[in-house]
């Protein structure tokens, strides 16, 4: 019936009339005993017997899963279509159910179904949760618990794991295919799904309570400047000074929290880099999604289980440095390579961007000089600042907010220096102003009223911005 992916003879496991009869036997005699034990029992409570039933039919798909294993040449699926694949493992599921004595009902059999060709092409309850575009982050603790994030909030997700071995061999499916491994020797992991989404994972002993995993992902429709004023990011105004900025080669810094979008904020103001420049892009996992012509994309890779191989960002930006580039990018700043991300932007690299953890503008330099005194470098702290103020001309800082909603909050330009101090003025900021009976935050975008200090050159770039989008808005 299913001989087309089917084992052949000379395999060790064979045919669904030896190994698998053997394996579904007992079961079948659970399956029976299970079925017949209710009856004789005073009903249970509603929410024990869909407990019970759950885990009747996950323990199902375990055996189903094995048996599938047992009998599919798994290398012949490589080349195989999708639609035949189907067909392949229904008819295995079926006639594993008939020989377990199993009745399932038709929504229970297609579930199942689905669940079981997510176990063998893709990465078993994960999947359904990787399909969902409203979803943007799957953070699992445990085998038991798997929350995900939607619209900037957590919420607990019904799809569970069997038990830890299901959820580590579906960790071990996931690093496998990156040429990377984790056990107890290396409990953690960092890597990145096919799709492109970052993947993150700590096993026991590490993790105490179950395998810890973190999935951020990857966005397959890049959001555009335009699109961001549409969900209220940033205003119209502020659209008209970053592209002004960004056009003119003005050095940016996105700064933010962690989730408080500083990657979709870049990725959104690289839209506005000429389609004539060369960009070359540096990160720890790829997600900038540049749509310019000429843009080289370099990851750094973290040393092996001998501790060797490691190709740090630092190193990938002295490269970078060589191949004659207009701009770099860096996907996120915050070790010793912000010696020579500052140093390339005060040698000729003009309109450079990065994105570094800090919680204002103000935050955001004081992190700049931090990560120079950590790379080991001996300067005095007014070298230090007078380096900063030189190379960096914008900060831009995003947020998200205590209701999930992420805001770009202040753009701060950098002047020069007074004295020994590094001189900031705030060109925009989000003014707060409430809260709805729901928690949602009620707020306006405003300019503050301070005329940009790059005004004039905006005008020699052909960039001639209004003076009234400088004005205060003022509250209705």
């Amino acid at each position: 019936m299913f001989s087309r992916y089917k084992k052949t003879a000379g395999a060790t496991p064979v045919s669904p009339a030896a190994a698998p009869k053997a394996s579904a036997a007992a079961p079948s005699k659970v399956a029976k005993s299970a079925a017949k034990k209710p009856v004789k029992a005073a009903a249970p409570a509603p929410v024990d017997k869909e407990k019970k039933r759950k885990d009747r039919l996950a323990e199902v798909k375990s055996e189903l899963h094995k048996h599938l294993l047992d009998n599919l040449n798994l290398a012949a699926l490589e080349n195989a279509a999708e639609s035949d694949l189907r067909a392949e493992i229904i008819d295995i599921a079926s006639e594993s159910l008939d020989e377990m004595g199993i009745v399932l009902n038709r929504e229970e059999r297609s579930s199942l179904n689905q669940e079981l060709f997510d176990e063998v092409t893709g990465l078993g309850p994960l999947e359904p949760l990787l399909q969902d575009e409203t979803v943007n982050d799957i953070l699992v603790n445990g085998p038991q618990q798997i929350f995900v994030e939607r619209d900037g909030k957590l919420e607990l997700s019904p799809i569970t794991f069997k038990d830890e071995k299901h959820l580590l061999r579906i960790i071990d499916k996931i690093v496998s295919a990156v040429g990377r491994r984790v056990d107890e020797s290396n409990p953690y992991v960092d890597a990145r799904l096919a799709d492109g989404s970052r993947f993150n994972a700590m096993v026991p002993p590490v993790a105490v309570d179950g395998s810890l995993v973190s999935i951020r992902k990857f966005k397959k429709d890049k959001l555009g400047i335009q699109d961001l004023v549409n969900f209220g990011a940033f205003s119209e105004e502020m659209a008209a000074y970053l592209q002004a900025a960004v056009s003119t080669r003005l050095n940016v810094i996105v700064s933010g929290g962690t989730g408080s979008g500083k990657t979709t904020t870049l990725n959104a103001l690289s839209s506005f880099i000429d389609n004539a420049e060369r960009i070359l892009t540096i990160e720890d996992t790829a997600e900038l999604q540049l749509q310019q012509t000429h843009v080289g994309r370099m990851e750094s890779r973290p040393p092996n289980v001998e501790g060797k191989g490691e190709v740090s960002p630092r190193d990938c930006l002295k490269n970078a440095l060589r191949m004659r580039p207009d701009r770099i990018i860096v996907g996120e700043t915050r070790g010793e390579e912000v010696i020579d991300m500052l140093q390339a932007m005060n040698t000729g690299h003009d309109g450079s961007m990065t994105t570094i953890h800090a919680n204002s503008a103000r935050d955001g330099v004081s992190r700049l000089e931090n990560m120079i005194a950590m790379a080991g470098i001996e300067m005095p702290l007014k070298a230090v600042r007078s380096q900063v103020s030189s190379a960096v001309n914008l900060i831009v800082q995003a947020s998200r907010l205590q209701d999930g909603s992420r805001r770009m909050t202040s753009i701060t330009e950098i002047t020069g220096m007074e004295g020994d101090v590094i001189s900031m003025q705030e060109i925009f900021r989000f003014q707060r102003v409430g809260l709805t009976p729901e928690n949602k935050i009620i707020g306006h975008f405003t300019a503050t009223g301070v005329r940009s200090h790059f005004s004039e050159r905006f005008k020699l770039w052909g960039y001639d911005l209004p003076p009234s989008i400088f004005d205060p808005v003022v509250a209705e």
